[in-house]
Parts: C-alpha cells; structure tokens; sequence
C-alpha cells in the first residue's frame, strides 16, 4: 500500500516519506480500513516533530495521523462479517500505536471504526476523532447544557467551532471569543466578542446582565484564567484541552475554590468506553439528521502531507487539514 511514514523525528520535508509499505491484515477482533481521507491535528504535527518532552521513537517507522474515513474492506476473527463494506471514521488510529491513518489502509480495533452515515463525506468524517469528539466531550461532559449559557473560547479553532454547534444543539446560549468577524462568522456562533480589541469580561458580563456563564470550553487555560474568574457563575464548570501559553500555569487555587469551581482537562485519547459510545451515538444522531457543518481545509493527496503539516504548523487556517487517500 502507499502510505507516509517518519523514522525520526525532525521538520516534515525531512523526515516524512512517501512510499510502499506491506498491506496490513485485520487481527481477531479487528477490521481492515481502505481509507480515503486522512486529517491532520495539531497533535500529529507534534508527534513527528518530536516535541513533547521525552519523546522517543516507539517503533523503527511510524505512520502518521490518529483521524480518518473510509470503507471497512476485511475483519478479522471475531468481527460480524456484515461490516464489510461499511463506511466509517476512525479515533485513535495513531495514539500509542505505529500505523495511523496516513496510508491507504489501516487494520484497528472494530470499536474504532465507527459507522458513518451516508450524507457525510469521507474529508468530513476525518475531523471527527479529535476535533469534534473534544468538543462533544468538553460540552457535555458534565451534564446537559439547556437553559445554560457556554463561553467557548476560540471558537473559530477546530475544537472550538464544533463546540459551538454542539452547545447550541444542546440548547444553550452559546458566546465564543475570536480575533476578527472573519473567524466570528466562521465559528457559527451568534455571539461573540472580539478578544483584540475587547476587555471579554466586561463584555461578557455585559451580553448577560451580570449573571455570567455557567460552562466554558477552554482552548487556553493559563492565558484566559483571569477573565474565567471574572465570568464563571459559582458553580460552574471549566473544561479545557490545552494551555499553550503556558503549559505549567499558576494556579489561582483560592479564587476558584471559592467559586466552588468544577475544573475538568480534557484528553480525547482517554475516554472511557462508555462515554466514548455515548459521543459516538450522540455524534452519529446530529450527523444522519445533517445537523452539523464541518470546515475542511483541503490540503491535496496522500503525496502532499508534508505540505499538510506545513499548513498545520503555520496556523492561521480556518478548519481541519484534510488529505485525500
């Protein structure tokens, strides 16, 4: 099969081969994915740069990617042979294991190849694993959102414009955080402040008479701590799934415990079981019913992903890097 593989780390053109490795085979248990999409996160770009701490080579090559779409092509022992032919996205196609989703095909678990319904396309579905997956789980995590107002913070991002749909299809008041009306109008959100040229927690207690917000989806813990505690009603919760400011931020301990705040981190990677399946189910419902809309940045073919992780990298794109397969 054609696939894209790094034996170490370093900058995308250097380390990033495209070429042919063996097809793999399903294991018991297992299905065979002919994929035809691959999207590409930030976490990918970090893994093969080999940025976080410690990090070290697992397995002589890897290949790429924790999300992707395609058809179930073959199972293994175990598996109900009626899942052939069956299109699905893939979660966790990369995480602690050597073979992603940047190849034409990957054998996983059958649990992580989730039935797609028909009125999504492949590019879509890549966006799921990690982008909408963390936005279902930092929505919802703590309970239903109706009648609740959600501050999403960076709702332009990834994670953040699903969010925004999401807590609104859970029937809350939605406000989100961007850096232009570009990005306002990109987050779907129908409020929003401007976080360059706004103070966001006068404006925020503004658009609610004071009362503040019950639940914030948090793409920046340390630099956004401030205006949390000038926000969050007592009581509410704090979901956040990333710090990049600062990634060993000082913790203002007391401010929140007074407040009797619930702080919740959040890695897509480690759901459990349960809660998985009920994002899935949750996800699969909003799907058939052409409930969500998806941005894909398309970025080209397999061939390209080094440019793909480029893109990645350089920031300022609206949506998912998405390759075809």
């Amino acid at each position: 099969m054609k696939a894209v593989w790094y034996e170490r780390f370093g900058p995308a053109d250097e380390v990033l081969t495209h070429g042919d490795l063996p097809d793999p085979t399903p294991g018991p248990g297992e299905v065979l994915v002919r994929l035809h999409a691959t999207g590409v996160n930030p976490s990918d770009v970090k893994l093969r740069a080999g940025a976080r701490a410690g990090a070290v080579m697992a397995w002589p090559w890897i290949v790429p990617h924790s999300d992707g779409a395609g058809v179930i092509e073959a199972v293994g022992e175990g598996v109900d042979t009626r899942r052939i032919g069956q299109r699905a996205w893939i979660w966790n196609g990369g995480w602690q294991r050597q073979s992603g989703t940047a190849a034409e095909m990957i054998a996983l678990p059958s649990e992580q190849a989730v039935p797609l319904p028909d009125g999504t396309t492949f590019a879509e579905a890549a966006c799921f694993g990690i982008p909408a997956m963390t936005a279902w789980f930092t929505v919802f995590a703590d309970g239903p959102v109706a009648g609740k107002t959600v501050l999403v913070t960076g709702g332009a991002g990834t994670v953040g414009r699903y969010a925004c749909q999401m807590a609104r299809l859970g029937g809350a008041r939605v406000i989100t955080t961007v850096s232009s009306t570009e990005k306002a109008a990109h987050s779907t959100a129908g409020e929003w402040v401007n976080y360059r040229d706004t103070d966001v927690a006068e404006a925020v207690t503004e658009l609610t008479a004071g009362t503040g917000v019950d639940r914030i989806v948090e793409v920046d813990f340390a630099a956004n701590q401030a205006t949390t505690l000038a926000v969050l009603k007592p009581g509410g919760t704090i979901a956040t799934y990333a710090s990049a400011s600062d990634m060993r931020p000082a913790l203002e301990f007391y401010p929140l415990m007074f407040k009797n705040v619930v702080l919740r981190m959040a890695l897509v990677y480690l759901l459990d079981p349960a809660t998985r399946r009920r994002g899935e189910a949750q996800l699969t419902e909003w799907l058939a019913a052409g409930a969500l809309s998806h941005a894909v940045v398309p970025a080209g073919r397999l061939a390209d992903c080094a440019a793909a992780h480029r893109t990645v990298e350089a920031g300022g794109k609206l949506g998912t890097v998405v390759l075809e397969v």
